[in-house]
């Protein structure tokens, strides 16, 4: 199938895309489809996700969730080896991020770009979606200083509530078929999700569509205050000191 098109995109200023939320910036040309997964890495199903882009030689963005990250870093580093973008997706993924104070909100923002960028051992596309697709004023305003361009969506899979590959791939093909093009929301985390990948993009194909690559423009480098806060909650405790030559010694 391959990538029709790589566009590249300047977040100065924080822009906004997806015509959920956003009526900004209409990129796409009729039938082109920028596909987006949410929630990762995860080690069972996004593998399955990065082989049947491969095996397609297409590109998508990976939204990622901090803790995941830390969580499976050899993972979210294929992602990001395979030429895919990598942007965040918070610390911690809370259920309403709207509904907590202004720093704790821009502590889990920061905290999870830390963790993606420490994972992947370079800076990061200055890419953001917000959890729950709930955009808080203020750190709608925070992202804007920080360049940070935010991501909604065109097309939610619902991935979540569609749990076989064949209602996935369903929901995203009607969606398509009325709108003509779009940003498509899913969740490389589901294991329905990445066995709907493959076939979906089959699909896709023969039904003319094409695939459109987003780059950022610029990098997103962490902040050292968060990367710190993360390190801490990586700490493992040390119930010993003692070298592994005195604890473990060959009887046999």
């Amino acid at each position: 199938m391959g990538v029709a098109r790589t566009v590249e995109i300047d977040t100065t200023g924080g822009p906004g895309f997806g015509f959920e939320h956003f009526q900004q910036h209409d990129f796409l040309r009729n039938n082109e489809v920028v596909l987006t997964f949410d929630d990762g890495p995860w080690e069972r199903s996004t593998p399955i996700v990065l082989k049947a882009l491969a095996d397609q030689c297409v590109r998508a963005t990976f939204f990622t969730i901090g803790k995941h990250a830390t969580y499976y870093p050899n993972v979210l580093k294929q992602v990001y080896e395979a030429g895919h973008s990598v942007g965040s997706h918070s610390w911690s993924h809370p259920r309403d991020i709207g509904k907590m104070s202004v720093e704790d909100g821009k502590t889990e923002i920061e905290k999870g770009i830390s963790a993606v960028v420490m994972s992947v051992g370079a800076p990061i596309a200055p890419f953001f979606r917000f959890p729950s697709l709930i955009h808080p004023p203020e750190l709608v305003k925070y992202l804007g200083q920080r360049n940070v361009g935010i991501f909604s969506t065109d097309m939610d899979s619902f991935d979540f509530k569609n749990r076989k590959p064949e209602t996935v791939i369903k929901a995203v093909l009607d969606k398509l078929k009325k709108r003509g093009k779009g940003i498509v929301l899913m969740h490389d985390f589901h294991l329905h999700t990445a066995q709907a990948t493959a076939e979906l993009l089959n699909q896709l194909k023969a039904n003319g569509y094409k695939i459109v690559h987003m780059k950022a423009r610029d990098t997103l480098k962490s902040l050292p205050e968060y990367d710190e806060l993360v390190r801490k909650e990586q700490k493992t405790p040390i119930v010993s000191d003692r070298p592994t030559s005195s604890v473990v010694r060959t009887v046999e």
